[in-house]
């Protein structure tokens, strides 16, 4: 097609969801993680194309939520949840195109969640205050790409070593040795039922988990400055875990299974979200130079296979991508075990940001290279 497929996916979207925060399936209007997922990857189109309309649609969305003192409406300090950093991580680019001091107060108190977040023993931030002891691979990609670009734009180096320590953590205490992938949640108290009584993890690999970690890796080695004494290691795992990944992919349509490593397994399925967030981060990897060839043919066949099988365009031309998990945790109520059996009963939707906005970005990066 003679239009990218970013920019005519992105168009679509924004025709068709003037607001991302009335979506069909969002409870009520209200600051949360989807929300950001695709105002990052407008942030990313508007920085790629020069095309005013992205910012205005972050503005609009923003500002629902962003009042003049810099609070925001609907979120809550005190809950402790580390999902609702993610819309903030558009408050960079609004404080500084704006110049207007609510946007920089916003970010302020997010850090000040964070600042009193409560953590692990080694100092990993609980996925909520009503999950204790726990992190999340989920929970990596909400706080540590904001936190990396808070320490480079605000000079607070010290939130540098926070991140590396985050990314650090996670990867070895929720690490398979068997295969190189890594569990979905991890718990410290070994208190939950799902979590293995030796390990504290979780019982299964989850696509989209791993896909949020990846993003979250090589999105912080934008900002972690080149000297950083972390930096290498960070880098070092990141291209140990693609590679784990690139061993999982399905060779046949080149994506990723909702569960990775029981692809054959009834039940299971080709899931969408977890498969461009990898497209996303492996292409984005290469590009950078922290992954080699091969992660860019793994890449290029994701991004064909997502078009083969979940781009589709309905009757009024509007385009949509199918095939996203539309949410996946662990405990709480009803109880989510984290079997192979909760993760395949978990419904299915399109056009969810979880899922559209990784593909947007990943077309992005794909369209970065040279032809």
């Amino acid at each position: 097609m003679s239009v990218p497929w970013s920019v005519a996916m992105s168009e679509s979207f924004m025709k068709q969801y003037p607001l991302v925060s009335d979506m069909p399936f969002q409870k009520r209007r209200c600051w949360n993680y989807e929300n950001g997922c695709i105002l990052t990857a407008f942030e990313r189109m508007r920085e790629r194309t020069g095309d005013d309309r992205y910012f205005r649609y972050i503005k609009e969305n923003m500002d629902l939520f962003i009042k003049n003192d810099g609070s925001i409406d609907t979120y809550s300090l005190n809950e402790y949840n580390v999902d609702m950093i993610n819309q903030g991580k558009t408050l960079f680019l609004l404080h500084r195109e704006t110049g207007e001091n609510k946007y920089r107060q916003a970010i302020e108190l997010l850090v000040t969640q964070l600042k009193g977040h409560p953590r692990t023993s080694e100092g990993g931030l609980w996925h909520k205050k009503i999950y204790p002891f726990q992190m999340w691979l989920d929970g990596v990609y909400m706080t540590s790409p904001f936190l990396a670009q808070y320490a480079q734009t605000f000079g607070e180096h010290e939130w540098y070593d926070d991140v590396a320590n985050e990314i650090l953590l996670m990867e070895r205490v929720s690490r398979d040795p068997r295969n190189g992938l890594l569990y979905h949640g991890w718990d410290e108290s070994r208190e939950q039922r799902w979590a293995d009584k030796q390990t504290g993890c979780s019982p299964n690999f989850w696509g989209r988990a791993l896909g949020w970690y990846v993003m979250a890796v090589v999105d912080v080695l934008d900002f972690l400055p080149v000297d950083h004494p972390k930096r290498g290691q960070v880098i070092g795992i990141f291209y140990r875990l693609a590679e784990a990944i690139m061993e999982m992919q399905d060779q046949e349509s080149g994506l990723w299974y909702q569960v990775l490593d029981q692809g054959g397994r009834e039940g299971n399925y080709l899931e969408s979200s977890g498969s461009a967030m990898f497209a996303c981060a492996l292409t984005k990897g290469a590009r950078k130079g922290y992954l080699g060839g091969s992660a860019l043919r793994a890449a290029r066949k994701a991004h064909q296979g997502l078009l083969d099988r979940y781009v589709e365009r309905d009757a009024d031309g509007s385009l949509h991508l199918n095939g996203i998990c539309s949410v996946a945790g662990l405990g709480n109520k009803p109880y989510r075990d984290g079997s192979y059996d909760y993760y395949i009963s978990e419904p299915t939707r399109r056009d969810d940001p979880k899922g559209f906005a990784p593909f947007v970005m990943a077309c992005l990066e794909i369209e970065a290279l040279p032809s």
